[in-house]
């Protein structure tokens, strides 16, 4: 546990994350998405202007969409970087669904398996191709390190996850990635993956964290999808992807021994417009920019008001 950067009314705890601060407050929890960015489960070390509004407004709008499906922790957004919600005492898991052989899934089955997370993988298929259906892959969630994939039989063995909240876990995932599907899908794009959090409270099954973003989701441009498959090109994506691609190209993945490249301004810049690019192309509003020059007070100031009136 780091020191926080913020201490509120009835703190109880502090959690750093990758992306997000969580601050336990009360029997609630705040969470602040800040601009910082990982990728290979590593922090790069410079701020992407913006993304923390835009992950936290992306996730609010899908969990508002979603709430029919499974009941979510959010109660309210203090401030466009800022979630306040239910505590939940989470699952020790990601649940990852896959339509398309893409990202992680891809690199594996190119360097020759044929079984990821107990799920088979046909022979012959091809970089960027459909699923014959969308597959869940689920990762164990490391507090630091890398998430392992694991196989729904093996959490259920190890007593991970109960078998009966496993089989309901699987479910609503599918279900939710149908409905994100079918959300991109009207907006001209297509959900190849993405990943689930998911806890209880009160013992019921809540959604955690965020949903359908560019850092728990890939996406792809229906209108070229077809096109670009057919001649083996590589895809156009709304996604965190381009910069695992870029940090592969330049000699990082995470590993041992590997120095993270040096990240340009003119990157960094790149990637805050495709992050908001992402958000209007996928929800259909345009994005506001709020002002960055004193974010650390402007989230303060919001988030103190709101805590006063709770």
């Amino acid at each position: 546990m780091n020191s926080a950067p913020y201490q509120f009314p009835n703190q109880r705890s502090f959690y750093k994350g990758k992306v997000r601060d969580v601050y336990g407050i009360g029997d609630h929890l705040l969470m602040i998405t800040s601009d910082r960015i990982s990728a290979f489960d590593v922090v790069l070390p410079k701020l992407i202007p913006f993304k923390g509004q835009v992950l936290n407004q992306i996730a609010s709008y899908f969990l508002q969409k979603t709430a029919d499906i499974v009941p979510n922790w959010l109660v309210a957004t203090p401030d466009p970087t800022v979630a306040y919600g239910l505590k939940c005492e989470p699952f020790a898991i990601e649940m990852v669904i896959r339509g398309y052989l893409v990202g992680h899934l891809w690199r594996e089955y190119k360097s020759g398996k044929r079984e990821v997370c107990g799920v088979k993988l046909p022979e012959g298929l091809k970089e960027n191709q459909q699923l014959p259906e969308p597959i869940i892959t689920p990762t164990t969630k490391a507090s630091e390190g890398h998430d392992e994939d694991i196989s729904v039989a093996a959490i259920i063995e190890q007593g991970i996850v109960s078998k009966l909240h496993m089989d309901e876990l699987c479910a609503i995932t599918k279900r939710l990635f149908q409905r994100g599907q079918e959300m991109a899908a009207d907006k001209n794009l297509i959900l190849v993956d993405t990943k689930y959090e998911f806890g209880l409270y009160q013992g019921k099954i809540m959604l955690m964290d965020e949903i359908h973003t560019p850092d728990s989701s890939r996406y792809f441009y229906k209108e070229s999808y077809a096109d670009l498959f057919a001649n083996g090109l590589a895809q156009k994506q709304l996604s965190k992807e381009f910069v695992r691609e870029w940090l592969i190209a330049n000699g990082f993945q995470g590993k041992e021994g590997q120095q993270i490249p040096f990240i340009t301004d003119e990157f960094v810049l790149e990637i805050s417009e495709r992050y908001i690019l992402l958000f209007e192309e996928i929800t259909g509003l345009s994005f506001t920019k709020e002002p960055q020059e004193d974010l650390y007070n402007r989230i303060y100031t919001n988030t103190i008001k709101f805590l006063q009136h709770v």
